[in-house]
């Protein structure tokens, strides 16, 4: 039985064709990483990028990725970037997908300049993994 591609969202409009869709993939991975990446480097001796959790510091001393630097993402301003240099990477994350804090971070990042990704997922998404979190009293 032949489907009716009019009668869903997901159907009415068609799908890019494959070279599109691959060069449209392929471009995310300059904005995005994911939590496992983002574990796998931090778990080395160079991770090569600097982890930026952009909730408020009450969120970060409640809970925060082990080696995450907490700078919401309203506070990103030139003079607190001075101490890394200009080809820095920044990973930058937040609660969740349902936050988009890590993206206000990263576009305030990429105005100043700054190579940047956000972890896609963020908290959330990082304990879906199985990845443990850390408190600032620890």
């Amino acid at each position: 039985m032949p489907l009716s591609h009019a009668r869903n969202a997901v159907c009415a409009v068609p799908a890019a064709d494959s070279a599109t869709a691959k060069a449209h993939f392929d471009r995310s991975f300059q904005f995005e990483t994911d939590c496992a990446d983002v574990s796998s480097a931090l778990a080395s001796d160079d991770p090569g990028f600097v982890l930026l959790d952009v909730r408020g510091p009450a969120l970060f001393d409640a809970e925060h990725i082990d080696g995450a630097i907490n700078l919401p993402h309203g506070k990103i301003i030139a003079s607190k970037l001075l101490a890394y240099p200009p080809e820095t990477l920044f990973v930058t994350y937040c609660a969740g997908p349902h936050c988009n804090g890590a993206t206000r971070g990263a576009s305030r990042l990429a105005g100043l300049g700054r190579p940047v990704k956000v972890m896609i997922g963020g908290l959330t998404g990082w304990l879906d993994e199985g990845f443990t979190l850390v408190s600032a009293e620890q």
